[in-house]
C-alpha cells in the first residue's frame, strides 16, 4: 500500500503550522482531516477572525473541527470517525491522553527548538534572548508531560548576531515543515527509532525553559549589558516587541517599542537609559557597558519608523531619558 494512503490528522492553528500542512497536502498525503482553534473576535471592530490554519483547510476542502473542549464528547466521536492512523500536531495546545493515544501510529508534534532545551511557549524568542548561536526543530511523540516525548528526528538552524525571532521563526517553519514530512515517511516505513529525552542531558537543571512571555517580560532594563539588551530586543522582534518609557521633565511618560538595535563602543559612564542624539541620524542610550544603538522604534499610536525618519519630525530634549 502507498503510504500517501496513511490517513492523516493535523492539528494547528498559527501561519508556522500551514507550512506543514501545505507541504502534506501538496505531496498528495491523505490529509483526512484538520482541527484547529475556535474562531475568535480581533482587532477593533471585534470582527470573527479565523485561524491561518482554517483559511488554508477551507480553500484546500479539508475536512475540519474547532472543538471548544477537547474532551467534548461529540468532538471525540468526529475525530473516532475520521480514524486517523497518524495525528500531527504543530502550534496548537496541549492535547488529553484520549486525543493523543487515538491513532495505531501515535501522535507527533513540532516544536521550534533543539529538545529537550527550550520546552515550552516560547522556544523561538528565549533562544535569541539568551544569545543562542543556534536552535533548531524537534518532532517527537506526544505523552502526559508537555514537550518531553521520544525525539524521532532534529534539524539545526543557526542563528546570526542580529537576527530577529520573526526571521529565525520564518526559517523554522520552513526547516520543520520538511521534518514533518520526513517525520510522516520514517513512521511509515518502520524505520522510527525514537530516543528519550533524558539521553540528551544530564540533570534537570542543565535545560532552559521556554515560558509564556508576558508584557514585563519585554521590559528592557538599561542597567543590563548591552549584549543582553541587544539580545532582547531582537528576541522580541517584531512580537511582542521589546519596550521601554521616554521620560522628559514635566511630562507624562511616553511607551516605546524597540524593533532594531546594534550595539556601539563603550560608554563614558553616563547613567543608565540617558540618551545621545545628534536629533538627526542616531540616537544611542547608554547600558551598562556601553550604548545600544537603536534603529527601528515605534511610538504609542504610531507605526514603527526608522530612527533617522523619526528624527526628521520629532526632537528628544536634553534631559530625555529611557527607563
Amino acid at each position: 500500500m502507498d503510504k500517501k494512503s496513511l490517513r492523516i490528522v493535523f492539528m494547528g492553528t498559527p501561519d508556522f503550522a500551514v507550512e506543514s500542512l501545505r507541504i502534506l497536502v501538496e505531496n498528495d498525503y491523505n490529509v483526512v482531516g484538520v482541527i484547529t482553534m475556535p474562531d475568535k473576535p480581533s482587532g477593533r471592530g471585534h470582527k470573527i477572525q479565523y485561524s491561518a490554519v482554517k483559511k488554508y483547510a477551507l480553500e484546500h476542502n479539508l475536512p475540519l473541527l474547532q472543538p471548544e473542549k477537547l474532551k467534548d464528547e461529540d468532538f471525540l466521536n468526529a475525530l473516532k470517525a475520521w480514524n486517523a492512523d497518524l495525528q500531527i500536531v504543530v502550534a496548537f495546545r496541549m492535547l488529553p491522553e484520549v486525543v493523543w493515544n487515538m491513532p495505531r501510529c501515535g501522535t507527533f508534534n513540532l516544536h521550534g527548538s533543539l529538545l529537550p532545551q527550550y520546552r515550552g511557549a516560547a522556544p523561538i524568542n528565549w533562544a535569541i534572548i539568551n544569545g543562542e548561536k543556534e536552535t533548531g526543530v524537534t518532532t517527537f511523540f506526544l505523552t502526559h508531560e508537555i514537550d518531553t516525548g521520544k525525539i524521532i528526528l532534529q534539524e539545526k538552524v543557526k542563528i546570526g548576531e542580529n537576527d530577529n525571532a520573526g526571521k529565525i521563526h520564518d526559517e523554522l517553519m520552513q526547516t520543520g515543515a520538511v521534518l514533518v514530512r520526513k517525520t510522516v515517511d520514517m513512521i511509515w516505513e518502520g524505520k522510527v527509532d525514537a530516543i528519550d529525552q533524558s539521553q540528551f542531558f544530564a540533570n534537570e537543571s542543565d535545560l532552559k525553559a521556554a515560558p509564556k512571555i508576558f508584557k514585563e517580560t519585554c521590559r528592557i532594563d538599561w542597567d543590563k549589558p548591552a549584549e543582553e539588551i541587544h539580545n532582547l530586543i531582537r528576541g522580541m522582534s517584531p512580537y511582542p516587541a521589546a519596550w521601554t518609557e521616554l521620560h522628559m521633565e514635566g511630562k507624562e511618560p511616553i511607551m516605546v517599542k524597540i524593533y532594531a538595535s546594534a550595539i556601539v563602543e563603550r560608554n563614558n559612564g553616563e547613567p543608565a537609559g540617558s540618551i545621545a542624539t545628534d536629533n538627526k541620524s542616531y540616537l544611542r542610550v547608554a547600558c551598562a557597558n556601553g550604548y545600544i544603538s537603536i534603529t527601528d522604534i515605534q511610538f504609542a499610536g504610531k507605526r514603527a519608523m526608522k530612527i533617522d525618519e523619526v528624527l526628521r519630525g520629532y526632537k528628544f530634549e536634553e534631559e530625555a531619558y529611557f527607563k
